[in-house]
Protein backbone atom coordinates (compact mmCIF):
# COMPACT_ATOMS: atom_id res chain seq x y z
CA UNK A 1 0.00 0.00 0.00
CA UNK A 2 2.82 2.35 0.90
CA UNK A 3 4.56 1.52 -2.37
CA UNK A 4 1.34 2.24 -4.35
CA UNK A 5 0.90 5.58 -2.59
CA UNK A 6 4.49 6.48 -3.33
CA UNK A 7 4.04 5.58 -6.99
CA UNK A 8 0.82 7.63 -7.21
CA UNK A 9 2.53 10.62 -5.60
CA UNK A 10 5.44 10.34 -8.03
CA UNK A 11 3.02 10.26 -11.00
CA UNK A 12 1.13 13.28 -9.64
CA UNK A 13 4.40 15.13 -9.13
CA UNK A 14 5.43 14.30 -12.70
CA UNK A 15 2.08 15.60 -14.04
CA UNK A 16 2.43 18.81 -12.01
CA UNK A 17 5.94 19.28 -13.31
CA UNK A 18 4.75 18.80 -16.88
CA UNK A 19 1.87 21.27 -16.31
CA UNK A 20 4.23 23.80 -14.79
CA UNK A 21 6.60 23.33 -17.69
CA UNK A 22 3.75 23.84 -20.17
CA UNK A 23 2.70 26.98 -18.32
CA UNK A 24 6.23 28.33 -18.43
CA UNK A 25 6.47 27.52 -22.15
CA UNK A 26 3.10 29.22 -22.80
CA UNK A 27 4.14 32.28 -20.80
CA UNK A 28 7.46 32.28 -22.59
CA UNK A 29 5.67 32.07 -25.93
CA UNK A 30 3.31 34.89 -25.09
CA UNK A 31 6.13 36.96 -23.69
CA UNK A 32 8.07 36.42 -26.86
CA UNK A 33 5.07 37.05 -29.13
CA UNK A 34 6.22 40.02 -31.17
CA UNK A 35 4.74 39.79 -34.64
CA UNK A 36 6.17 42.08 -37.28
CA UNK A 37 3.62 43.91 -39.41
CA UNK A 38 3.74 46.64 -41.97
CA UNK A 39 1.92 49.90 -41.22
CA UNK A 40 -0.80 49.04 -43.71
CA UNK A 41 -1.34 45.54 -42.29
CA UNK A 42 -1.73 47.03 -38.82
CA UNK A 43 -4.19 49.61 -40.17
CA UNK A 44 -6.18 46.85 -41.88
CA UNK A 45 -6.25 44.72 -38.71
CA UNK A 46 -7.43 47.67 -36.60
CA UNK A 47 -10.02 48.59 -39.23
CA UNK A 48 -11.41 45.06 -39.12
CA UNK A 49 -11.49 45.12 -35.29
CA UNK A 50 -13.33 48.44 -35.19
CA UNK A 51 -15.79 47.37 -37.90
CA UNK A 52 -16.60 43.90 -36.56
CA UNK A 53 -16.14 44.24 -32.79
CA UNK A 54 -16.58 47.90 -31.81
CA UNK A 55 -19.81 48.72 -33.60
CA UNK A 56 -22.56 46.96 -31.69
CA UNK A 57 -25.10 49.83 -31.91
CA UNK A 58 -24.42 50.23 -35.64
CA UNK A 59 -24.94 46.54 -36.41
CA UNK A 60 -28.07 46.39 -34.28
CA UNK A 61 -29.64 49.32 -36.13
CA UNK A 62 -28.54 48.06 -39.57
CA UNK A 63 -29.70 44.49 -38.94
CA UNK A 64 -33.14 45.78 -37.96
CA UNK A 65 -33.50 47.21 -41.48
CA UNK A 66 -32.71 43.95 -43.32
CA UNK A 67 -32.69 41.03 -40.86
CA UNK A 68 -31.00 37.92 -42.19
CA UNK A 69 -29.70 39.64 -45.34
CA UNK A 70 -26.15 38.25 -45.49
CA UNK A 71 -25.25 40.17 -48.64
CA UNK A 72 -26.29 43.48 -47.03
CA UNK A 73 -24.26 42.68 -43.90
CA UNK A 74 -21.21 41.73 -45.96
CA UNK A 75 -21.49 44.96 -47.94
CA UNK A 76 -21.67 47.04 -44.76
CA UNK A 77 -18.70 45.19 -43.25
CA UNK A 78 -16.58 45.90 -46.31
CA UNK A 79 -17.72 49.50 -46.37
CA UNK A 80 -16.86 49.99 -42.68
CA UNK A 81 -13.45 48.38 -43.05
CA UNK A 82 -12.67 50.58 -46.05
CA UNK A 83 -13.90 53.76 -44.34
CA UNK A 84 -11.99 53.01 -41.12
CA UNK A 85 -8.91 52.11 -43.12
CA UNK A 86 -9.00 55.38 -45.06
CA UNK A 87 -9.37 57.34 -41.85
CA UNK A 88 -6.53 55.50 -40.11
CA UNK A 89 -4.37 55.91 -43.20
CA UNK A 90 -4.44 59.66 -42.56
CA UNK A 91 -3.68 59.33 -38.84
CA UNK A 92 -1.41 56.31 -38.44
CA UNK A 93 2.25 56.45 -39.41
CA UNK A 94 5.12 54.40 -38.09
CA UNK A 95 6.00 56.60 -35.10
CA UNK A 96 2.43 57.69 -34.30
CA UNK A 97 0.74 54.34 -34.87
CA UNK A 98 0.67 52.84 -31.38
CA UNK A 99 -0.26 56.00 -29.39
CA UNK A 100 -2.95 57.00 -31.91
CA UNK A 101 -4.50 53.52 -32.06
CA UNK A 102 -4.45 53.23 -28.27
CA UNK A 103 -6.30 56.52 -27.87
CA UNK A 104 -8.84 55.44 -30.49
CA UNK A 105 -9.38 52.10 -28.74
CA UNK A 106 -10.08 53.79 -25.40
CA UNK A 107 -12.33 56.52 -26.78
CA UNK A 108 -14.19 54.05 -28.99
CA UNK A 109 -14.80 51.66 -26.09
CA UNK A 110 -16.24 54.52 -24.02
CA UNK A 111 -18.33 55.86 -26.90
CA UNK A 112 -19.82 52.45 -27.69
CA UNK A 113 -20.57 51.87 -24.00
CA UNK A 114 -22.55 55.11 -23.66
CA UNK A 115 -24.22 54.68 -27.04
CA UNK A 116 -25.33 51.19 -25.99
CA UNK A 117 -26.34 52.16 -22.46
CA UNK A 118 -28.28 55.34 -23.23
CA UNK A 119 -29.15 54.99 -26.91
CA UNK A 120 -27.40 58.24 -27.89
CA UNK A 121 -26.06 59.16 -31.33
CA UNK A 122 -22.51 60.47 -31.65
CA UNK A 123 -23.06 63.37 -34.06
CA UNK A 124 -21.27 66.74 -34.00
CA UNK A 125 -23.67 68.12 -31.38
CA UNK A 126 -23.10 65.17 -29.08
CA UNK A 127 -19.34 65.48 -29.53
CA UNK A 128 -19.69 69.14 -28.55
CA UNK A 129 -21.66 68.10 -25.46
CA UNK A 130 -18.87 65.72 -24.49
CA UNK A 131 -16.20 68.39 -25.00
CA UNK A 132 -18.14 70.82 -22.82
CA UNK A 133 -18.92 68.31 -20.06
CA UNK A 134 -17.46 69.46 -16.76
CA UNK A 135 -15.73 67.29 -14.16
CA UNK A 136 -18.89 66.90 -12.07
CA UNK A 137 -20.90 65.56 -14.99
CA UNK A 138 -18.08 63.27 -16.06
CA UNK A 139 -17.74 61.85 -12.57
CA UNK A 140 -21.41 60.85 -12.53
CA UNK A 141 -20.99 58.93 -15.79
CA UNK A 142 -17.88 57.02 -14.67
CA UNK A 143 -19.71 53.99 -13.31
CA UNK A 144 -18.33 50.48 -12.58
CA UNK A 145 -20.05 49.08 -15.67
CA UNK A 146 -17.51 50.99 -17.79
CA UNK A 147 -14.62 48.83 -16.52
CA UNK A 148 -15.44 45.66 -18.49
CA UNK A 149 -15.77 47.42 -21.90
CA UNK A 150 -12.51 49.26 -21.27
CA UNK A 151 -10.77 46.00 -20.41
CA UNK A 152 -12.14 43.90 -23.28
CA UNK A 153 -12.38 46.47 -26.07
CA UNK A 154 -9.51 48.82 -25.18
CA UNK A 155 -6.89 47.44 -22.76
CA UNK A 156 -6.43 43.95 -24.25
CA UNK A 157 -6.34 45.12 -27.89
CA UNK A 158 -3.98 47.93 -26.90
CA UNK A 159 -1.58 45.41 -25.32
CA UNK A 160 -1.65 43.44 -28.57
CA UNK A 161 -0.92 46.59 -30.58
CA UNK A 162 2.04 47.48 -28.40
CA UNK A 163 3.47 43.95 -28.84
CA UNK A 164 3.55 44.43 -32.62
CA UNK A 165 6.81 45.42 -34.27
CA UNK A 166 6.23 47.73 -37.20
CA UNK A 167 8.39 46.87 -40.17
CA UNK A 168 10.85 49.70 -40.84
CA UNK A 169 11.12 50.99 -44.37
CA UNK A 170 12.41 54.08 -46.16
CA UNK A 171 10.14 57.12 -46.14
CA UNK A 172 10.18 57.31 -49.93
CA UNK A 173 8.75 53.81 -50.14
CA UNK A 174 5.92 54.75 -47.78
CA UNK A 175 5.10 57.75 -49.95
CA UNK A 176 4.01 55.48 -52.80
CA UNK A 177 2.77 52.47 -50.81
CA UNK A 178 0.29 54.49 -48.74
CA UNK A 179 -1.54 56.08 -51.72
CA UNK A 180 -1.76 52.68 -53.42
CA UNK A 181 -3.16 51.21 -50.20
CA UNK A 182 -5.77 53.96 -49.95
CA UNK A 183 -6.81 53.45 -53.58
CA UNK A 184 -7.22 49.74 -52.83
CA UNK A 185 -9.46 50.62 -49.88
CA UNK A 186 -11.57 52.83 -52.11
CA UNK A 187 -11.98 49.93 -54.51
CA UNK A 188 -12.98 47.63 -51.65
CA UNK A 189 -15.51 50.20 -50.39
CA UNK A 190 -17.02 50.72 -53.83
CA UNK A 191 -17.13 46.98 -54.48
CA UNK A 192 -18.82 46.40 -51.13
CA UNK A 193 -21.53 48.92 -51.94
CA UNK A 194 -22.15 47.23 -55.28
CA UNK A 195 -22.86 43.93 -53.51
CA UNK A 196 -26.13 45.35 -52.15
CA UNK A 197 -26.36 48.70 -53.85
CA UNK A 198 -30.11 49.22 -53.47
CA UNK A 199 -30.21 48.31 -49.77
CA UNK A 200 -27.12 50.35 -48.84
CA UNK A 201 -28.33 53.38 -50.82
CA UNK A 202 -31.75 53.13 -49.18
CA UNK A 203 -30.18 53.03 -45.72
CA UNK A 204 -27.94 56.03 -46.38
CA UNK A 205 -30.83 58.00 -47.87
CA UNK A 206 -33.69 57.14 -45.50
CA UNK A 207 -31.82 56.36 -42.29
CA UNK A 208 -29.01 58.89 -42.21
CA UNK A 209 -28.88 58.77 -38.44
CA UNK A 210 -27.24 55.32 -38.61
CA UNK A 211 -23.98 56.91 -39.71
CA UNK A 212 -23.78 58.51 -36.24
CA UNK A 213 -23.48 54.99 -34.78
CA UNK A 214 -20.41 53.96 -36.79
CA UNK A 215 -17.35 54.29 -34.53
CA UNK A 216 -14.72 55.69 -34.56
CA UNK A 217 -15.81 57.52 -37.73
CA UNK A 218 -18.69 59.30 -35.99
CA UNK A 219 -16.80 61.06 -33.24
CA UNK A 220 -13.73 61.83 -35.35
CA UNK A 221 -15.87 63.50 -38.02
CA UNK A 222 -17.81 65.29 -35.25
CA UNK A 223 -14.58 66.55 -33.71
CA UNK A 224 -13.37 67.77 -37.10
CA UNK A 225 -16.65 69.65 -37.62
CA UNK A 226 -16.33 71.32 -34.23
CA UNK A 227 -12.75 72.37 -34.90
CA UNK A 228 -13.81 73.85 -38.22
CA UNK A 229 -16.94 75.67 -37.00
CA UNK A 230 -17.45 78.57 -34.58
CA UNK A 231 -17.89 76.17 -31.70
CA UNK A 232 -16.88 76.67 -28.06
CA UNK A 233 -13.60 74.90 -28.77
CA UNK A 234 -12.74 77.34 -31.55
CA UNK A 235 -13.12 80.80 -30.06
CA UNK A 236 -13.74 83.77 -32.33
CA UNK A 237 -14.98 87.33 -31.74
CA UNK A 238 -18.78 87.59 -31.93
CA UNK A 239 -20.49 89.75 -34.52
CA UNK A 240 -22.69 92.51 -33.02
CA UNK A 241 -26.42 92.36 -33.82
CA UNK A 242 -29.34 94.80 -33.56
CA UNK A 243 -27.05 97.83 -33.69
CA UNK A 244 -30.12 100.06 -34.18
CA UNK A 245 -31.69 98.95 -30.87
CA UNK A 246 -33.13 101.65 -28.58
CA UNK A 247 -35.24 101.38 -25.45
CA UNK A 248 -38.58 103.14 -25.07
CA UNK A 249 -38.25 105.41 -22.00
CA UNK A 250 -40.29 104.38 -18.96
CA UNK A 251 -43.09 106.63 -17.75
CA UNK A 252 -42.17 109.26 -15.19
CA UNK A 253 -42.20 107.83 -11.67
CA UNK A 254 -42.43 104.22 -12.88
CA UNK A 255 -40.66 101.55 -10.90
CA UNK A 256 -37.82 99.68 -12.58
CA UNK A 257 -38.65 96.32 -14.11
CA UNK A 258 -37.02 93.04 -13.16
CA UNK A 259 -37.62 90.03 -15.42
CA UNK A 260 -36.19 86.68 -14.33
CA UNK A 261 -35.86 84.01 -16.99
CA UNK A 262 -35.32 80.53 -15.56
CA UNK A 263 -33.69 78.22 -18.09
CA UNK A 264 -34.73 74.75 -17.01
CA UNK A 265 -32.70 71.64 -17.63
CA UNK A 266 -33.98 68.44 -19.22
CA UNK A 267 -37.64 68.72 -18.23
CA UNK A 268 -40.08 67.28 -20.74
CA UNK A 269 -43.65 68.42 -21.24
CA UNK A 270 -45.12 64.94 -20.83
CA UNK A 271 -44.30 64.86 -17.10
CA UNK A 272 -45.31 68.45 -16.34
CA UNK A 273 -48.27 68.51 -13.95
CA UNK A 274 -49.82 71.68 -15.40
CA UNK A 275 -50.00 69.95 -18.80
CA UNK A 276 -52.41 67.32 -17.50
CA UNK A 277 -49.88 64.67 -16.45
CA UNK A 278 -51.44 61.90 -14.34
CA UNK A 279 -49.23 62.92 -11.41
CA UNK A 280 -49.34 66.41 -9.97
CA UNK A 281 -45.68 67.29 -10.28
CA UNK A 282 -46.35 71.07 -10.15
CA UNK A 283 -48.61 71.57 -7.11
CA UNK A 284 -47.12 74.88 -5.93
CA UNK A 285 -47.30 76.53 -9.35
CA UNK A 286 -50.89 75.34 -9.65
CA UNK A 287 -51.75 77.09 -6.38
CA UNK A 288 -49.98 80.32 -7.33
CA UNK A 289 -51.59 80.53 -10.75
CA UNK A 290 -49.27 80.95 -13.72
CA UNK A 291 -49.72 81.18 -17.48
CA UNK A 292 -48.88 77.70 -18.78
CA UNK A 293 -47.84 76.92 -22.38
CA UNK A 294 -48.75 73.23 -22.95
CA UNK A 295 -47.61 73.12 -26.61
CA UNK A 296 -44.02 74.37 -26.31
CA UNK A 297 -41.14 73.01 -28.39
CA UNK A 298 -37.37 73.25 -28.05
CA UNK A 299 -34.82 74.40 -30.59
CA UNK A 300 -32.60 71.37 -30.01
CA UNK A 301 -32.23 68.18 -28.02
CA UNK A 302 -29.18 69.23 -26.00
CA UNK A 303 -28.11 72.21 -23.94
CA UNK A 304 -25.25 72.93 -26.34
CA UNK A 305 -27.73 73.46 -29.18
CA UNK A 306 -30.85 74.77 -27.46
CA UNK A 307 -29.40 77.48 -25.22
CA UNK A 308 -27.48 79.40 -27.94
CA UNK A 309 -30.45 78.94 -30.29
CA UNK A 310 -33.12 80.27 -27.92
CA UNK A 311 -31.12 83.46 -27.25
CA UNK A 312 -30.41 84.00 -30.94
CA UNK A 313 -32.37 86.10 -33.43
CA UNK A 314 -32.18 83.19 -35.90
CA UNK A 315 -33.81 80.39 -33.94
CA UNK A 316 -34.76 77.00 -35.35
CA UNK A 317 -36.73 78.48 -38.29
CA UNK A 318 -33.53 80.05 -39.72
CA UNK A 319 -31.13 77.69 -38.01
CA UNK A 320 -27.53 78.20 -38.96
CA UNK A 321 -25.18 76.86 -36.33
CA UNK A 322 -22.17 78.83 -37.56
CA UNK A 323 -24.06 82.13 -37.49
CA UNK A 324 -25.69 81.44 -34.12
CA UNK A 325 -22.34 80.71 -32.51
CA UNK A 326 -20.59 83.64 -34.17
CA UNK A 327 -23.20 86.32 -33.36
CA UNK A 328 -23.98 88.14 -30.14
CA UNK A 329 -27.08 87.13 -28.20
CA UNK A 330 -30.20 88.67 -26.71
CA UNK A 331 -28.23 89.56 -23.56
CA UNK A 332 -25.80 91.70 -25.54
CA UNK A 333 -28.69 93.62 -27.11
CA UNK A 334 -30.28 94.29 -23.71
CA UNK A 335 -26.98 95.43 -22.26
CA UNK A 336 -26.41 97.76 -25.21
CA UNK A 337 -29.64 99.68 -24.52
CA UNK A 338 -28.95 100.02 -20.79
CA UNK A 339 -30.86 97.05 -19.34
CA UNK A 340 -28.57 95.34 -16.86
CA UNK A 341 -28.22 91.58 -17.34
CA UNK A 342 -26.89 88.78 -15.15
CA UNK A 343 -26.47 85.09 -15.91
CA UNK A 344 -26.50 83.02 -12.69
CA UNK A 345 -25.43 79.45 -13.34
CA UNK A 346 -25.86 76.20 -11.42
CA UNK A 347 -24.86 74.16 -14.44
CA UNK A 348 -21.99 73.96 -16.90
CA UNK A 349 -21.99 77.56 -18.19
CA UNK A 350 -23.97 79.73 -20.59
CA UNK A 351 -22.70 78.09 -23.81
CA UNK A 352 -21.41 81.42 -25.12
CA UNK A 353 -24.73 83.25 -24.68
CA UNK A 354 -23.44 85.51 -21.90
CA UNK A 355 -20.07 86.28 -23.50
CA UNK A 356 -19.28 89.93 -22.80
CA UNK A 357 -22.00 90.24 -20.14
CA UNK A 358 -22.01 89.62 -16.36
CA UNK A 359 -21.80 85.95 -15.36
CA UNK A 360 -21.88 84.31 -11.94
CA UNK A 361 -21.53 80.61 -11.16
CA UNK A 362 -23.05 79.33 -7.94
CA UNK A 363 -22.43 75.63 -8.60
CA UNK A 364 -19.40 75.62 -6.30
CA UNK A 365 -21.04 77.48 -3.42
CA UNK A 366 -20.42 76.16 0.08
CA UNK A 367 -23.84 76.68 1.67
CA UNK A 368 -24.20 73.64 3.99
CA UNK A 369 -28.00 73.70 3.73
CA UNK A 370 -28.06 73.56 -0.08
CA UNK A 371 -24.70 72.17 -1.21
CA UNK A 372 -22.98 68.82 -0.74
CA UNK A 373 -20.44 66.71 -2.60
CA UNK A 374 -19.64 69.48 -5.08
CA UNK A 375 -23.26 70.03 -6.15
CA UNK A 376 -25.81 72.61 -5.03
CA UNK A 377 -29.59 72.41 -5.11
CA UNK A 378 -31.20 74.98 -7.39
CA UNK A 379 -32.48 77.14 -4.54
CA UNK A 380 -28.93 78.46 -4.33
CA UNK A 381 -29.76 80.48 -7.47
CA UNK A 382 -32.12 82.84 -5.62
CA UNK A 383 -30.08 83.15 -2.44
CA UNK A 384 -28.98 86.77 -2.13
CA UNK A 385 -30.52 87.66 -5.48
CA UNK A 386 -32.72 90.48 -4.10
CA UNK A 387 -29.76 92.18 -2.44
CA UNK A 388 -27.71 91.95 -5.62
CA UNK A 389 -30.53 93.47 -7.68
CA UNK A 390 -31.00 96.38 -5.27
CA UNK A 391 -27.29 97.21 -5.37
CA UNK A 392 -27.69 98.98 -8.73
CA UNK A 393 -30.59 101.01 -10.18
CA UNK A 394 -32.52 100.50 -13.42
CA UNK A 395 -34.28 97.77 -15.33
CA UNK A 396 -32.80 94.29 -15.10
CA UNK A 397 -32.97 90.96 -16.90
CA UNK A 398 -31.65 87.94 -14.99
CA UNK A 399 -31.16 84.39 -16.26
CA UNK A 400 -31.12 81.56 -13.72
CA UNK A 401 -29.67 78.42 -15.30
CA UNK A 402 -30.84 75.37 -13.38
CA UNK A 403 -29.23 72.03 -12.68
CA UNK A 404 -32.83 70.82 -12.91
CA UNK A 405 -33.34 67.25 -14.11
CA UNK A 406 -29.85 66.75 -15.44
CA UNK A 407 -29.41 63.01 -15.91
CA UNK A 408 -28.67 60.28 -15.41
CA UNK A 409 -28.52 60.87 -11.65
CA UNK A 410 -32.03 62.29 -11.26
CA UNK A 411 -32.09 61.08 -7.66
CA UNK A 412 -29.38 63.61 -6.77
CA UNK A 413 -31.34 66.61 -8.06
CA UNK A 414 -33.72 67.01 -5.12
CA UNK A 415 -33.56 67.00 -1.31
CA UNK A 416 -34.88 63.98 0.60
CA UNK A 417 -38.01 65.93 1.53
CA UNK A 418 -39.08 65.75 -2.15
CA UNK A 419 -38.73 61.96 -2.36
CA UNK A 420 -42.47 61.64 -2.90
CA UNK A 421 -42.70 59.10 -5.73
CA UNK A 422 -41.12 55.87 -4.54
CA UNK A 423 -39.10 53.82 -4.99
CA UNK A 424 -36.86 56.03 -7.16
CA UNK A 425 -34.02 54.74 -9.29
CA UNK A 426 -30.84 55.57 -7.39
CA UNK A 427 -28.39 54.17 -9.91
CA UNK A 428 -26.88 56.28 -12.72
CA UNK A 429 -26.92 53.11 -14.86
CA UNK A 430 -30.53 53.66 -15.87
CA UNK A 431 -30.74 50.36 -17.72
CA UNK A 432 -30.37 48.59 -14.36
CA UNK A 433 -33.59 50.13 -13.01
CA UNK A 434 -37.21 49.39 -13.95
CA UNK A 435 -38.74 52.22 -15.94
CA UNK A 436 -41.18 52.95 -13.12
CA UNK A 437 -38.30 53.73 -10.77
CA UNK A 438 -36.59 55.93 -13.35
CA UNK A 439 -39.81 57.91 -13.78
CA UNK A 440 -40.20 58.19 -10.01
CA UNK A 441 -36.77 59.80 -9.61
CA UNK A 442 -37.37 62.03 -12.63
CA UNK A 443 -40.77 63.19 -11.33
CA UNK A 444 -39.31 63.91 -7.88
CA UNK A 445 -36.79 66.21 -9.58
CA UNK A 446 -39.64 68.02 -11.38
CA UNK A 447 -41.42 68.33 -8.05
CA UNK A 448 -38.37 70.14 -6.69
CA UNK A 449 -38.21 72.40 -9.77
CA UNK A 450 -41.85 73.31 -9.06
CA UNK A 451 -40.83 74.28 -5.52
CA UNK A 452 -37.83 76.25 -6.77
CA UNK A 453 -39.97 78.21 -9.23
CA UNK A 454 -42.56 78.94 -6.55
CA UNK A 455 -39.81 80.17 -4.25
CA UNK A 456 -38.47 82.41 -7.03
CA UNK A 457 -41.93 83.90 -7.49
CA UNK A 458 -42.27 84.53 -3.74
CA UNK A 459 -38.89 86.27 -3.73
CA UNK A 460 -40.04 88.50 -6.60
CA UNK A 461 -43.36 89.24 -4.89
CA UNK A 462 -41.45 90.54 -1.89
CA UNK A 463 -39.42 92.99 -4.02
CA UNK A 464 -41.94 95.84 -3.93
CA UNK A 465 -39.40 98.33 -5.26
CA UNK A 466 -39.53 96.55 -8.63
CA UNK A 467 -42.21 95.54 -11.12
CA UNK A 468 -41.37 91.84 -11.39
CA UNK A 469 -41.99 88.94 -13.75
CA UNK A 470 -40.74 85.37 -14.15
CA UNK A 471 -40.57 83.16 -17.24
CA UNK A 472 -39.59 79.51 -17.06
CA UNK A 473 -38.75 77.31 -20.05
CA UNK A 474 -36.80 74.08 -20.28
CA UNK A 475 -33.94 73.81 -22.76
CA UNK A 476 -34.90 70.35 -24.05
CA UNK A 477 -36.65 67.18 -22.96
CA UNK A 478 -35.53 63.70 -22.00
CA UNK A 479 -36.06 60.06 -22.94
CA UNK A 480 -36.69 57.71 -20.03
CA UNK A 481 -36.44 54.38 -21.83
CA UNK A 482 -39.00 54.89 -24.59
CA UNK A 483 -37.87 53.06 -27.77
CA UNK A 484 -34.73 52.03 -25.87
CA UNK A 485 -33.54 55.66 -25.60
CA UNK A 486 -32.29 57.37 -22.45
CA UNK A 487 -31.16 60.93 -21.76
CA UNK A 488 -31.21 63.23 -24.82
CA UNK A 489 -29.18 64.42 -27.80
CA UNK A 490 -30.83 62.44 -30.62
CA UNK A 491 -30.40 64.33 -33.94
CA UNK A 492 -33.29 66.79 -34.19
CA UNK A 493 -34.66 65.41 -37.45
CA UNK A 494 -35.41 62.04 -35.84
CA UNK A 495 -35.75 63.13 -32.20
CA UNK A 496 -38.79 61.76 -30.35
CA UNK A 497 -41.28 64.24 -28.81
CA UNK A 498 -40.00 63.31 -25.36
CA UNK A 499 -36.82 65.23 -26.24
CA UNK A 500 -38.37 68.23 -28.04
CA UNK A 501 -41.62 68.99 -26.15
CA UNK A 502 -40.85 71.12 -23.11
CA UNK A 503 -42.79 73.09 -20.49
CA UNK A 504 -43.01 76.88 -20.28
CA UNK A 505 -44.79 78.99 -17.65
CA UNK A 506 -44.97 82.74 -16.96
CA UNK A 507 -45.84 84.80 -13.90
CA UNK A 508 -46.31 88.58 -13.70
CA UNK A 509 -46.86 90.76 -10.68
CA UNK A 510 -50.03 92.85 -10.89
CA UNK A 511 -47.89 95.99 -11.01
CA UNK A 512 -45.84 94.63 -13.93
CA UNK A 513 -48.96 93.70 -15.93
CA UNK A 514 -50.50 97.11 -15.26
CA UNK A 515 -47.41 99.15 -16.09
CA UNK A 516 -46.72 97.17 -19.25
CA UNK A 517 -50.38 97.06 -20.31
CA UNK A 518 -50.37 93.27 -20.50
CA UNK A 519 -53.70 91.46 -20.65
CA UNK A 520 -52.94 88.16 -18.88
CA UNK A 521 -56.31 86.62 -19.81
CA UNK A 522 -55.47 87.20 -23.46
CA UNK A 523 -52.03 85.66 -22.84
CA UNK A 524 -53.64 82.55 -21.37
CA UNK A 525 -55.54 82.10 -24.63
CA UNK A 526 -52.39 82.71 -26.66
CA UNK A 527 -50.61 80.08 -24.54
CA UNK A 528 -52.86 77.38 -25.97
CA UNK A 529 -51.28 77.84 -29.41
CA UNK A 530 -48.12 76.11 -30.57
CA UNK A 531 -44.99 77.96 -29.40
CA UNK A 532 -41.28 77.28 -29.62
CA UNK A 533 -37.94 78.63 -28.49
CA UNK A 534 -37.88 80.94 -31.51
CA UNK A 535 -40.39 83.18 -29.73
CA UNK A 536 -38.05 84.02 -26.85
CA UNK A 537 -35.82 86.59 -28.59
CA UNK A 538 -38.56 88.92 -29.87
CA UNK A 539 -40.86 88.30 -26.88
CA UNK A 540 -38.24 89.54 -24.43
CA UNK A 541 -37.38 92.54 -26.62
CA UNK A 542 -41.07 93.43 -26.79
CA UNK A 543 -41.64 92.88 -23.08
CA UNK A 544 -38.67 95.12 -22.20
CA UNK A 545 -39.75 97.70 -24.85
CA UNK A 546 -36.63 97.50 -27.00
CA UNK A 547 -37.14 98.71 -30.59
CA UNK A 548 -34.97 97.26 -33.35
CA UNK A 549 -35.26 95.88 -36.88
CA UNK A 550 -34.22 92.52 -35.40
CA UNK A 551 -37.57 92.38 -33.55
CA UNK A 552 -40.25 90.22 -35.18
CA UNK A 553 -43.79 90.94 -33.98
CA UNK A 554 -45.02 87.59 -35.34
CA UNK A 555 -42.70 85.82 -32.90
CA UNK A 556 -43.66 87.98 -29.89
CA UNK A 557 -46.17 86.04 -27.75
CA UNK A 558 -47.04 89.25 -25.84
CA UNK A 559 -47.74 91.46 -28.87
CA UNK A 560 -51.40 90.42 -29.37
CA UNK A 561 -52.09 90.87 -25.66
CA UNK A 562 -50.86 94.42 -25.11
CA UNK A 563 -53.52 97.04 -24.63
CA UNK A 564 -53.60 99.56 -27.45
CA UNK A 565 -51.83 102.32 -25.53
CA UNK A 566 -49.02 100.00 -24.47
CA UNK A 567 -48.71 98.66 -28.02
CA UNK A 568 -48.42 102.17 -29.42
Amino acid sequence: MASANATQAAVQQDISARDAGAGVRLWSYLGGWRPELSQETLILACSLFFAAVSNGPFWKAAYALHPGNLLFSTALLGLLIAANGLLLSLLVWRWSAKPVITVLLVVTAMAVHYMTTYGVFMDADMVRNVLQTDVKESRELMTPSLLLPLLVFAALPAVAVWRVRITPRPALRTLWIRPVFMVALLVVGAGSVMLANADVASMLRNHREIKYLATPLNYIVGLQQNLRSSSPIRKAPRTPIAMDAVRVPSAAGAKPRLVVLVVGETVRAQNWGLNGYARQTTPELARIGVVNFPDMHSCGTSTEVSVPCMFSQLGRRNYDEKQIRSQQSLLNVLNTVGISTLWRDNQSGCKGVCEGTPFESVSDASDPALCAKGRCMDEILVKGLAEKMRATPGDKFVVLHQLGNHGPSYFQRYPDSFRQFTPPCENPELGNCPKEQIVNAYDNAILYTDHFLAKTIHELQAMEDYDTAMIYVSDHGESLGEKGLYLHGVPYAIAPPEQTSVPMVMWFSSRFSASRGLDTQCLEQRAMQRTDHDALFSSILGLMQVKTQAYDATQDVFAPCLRSAARA
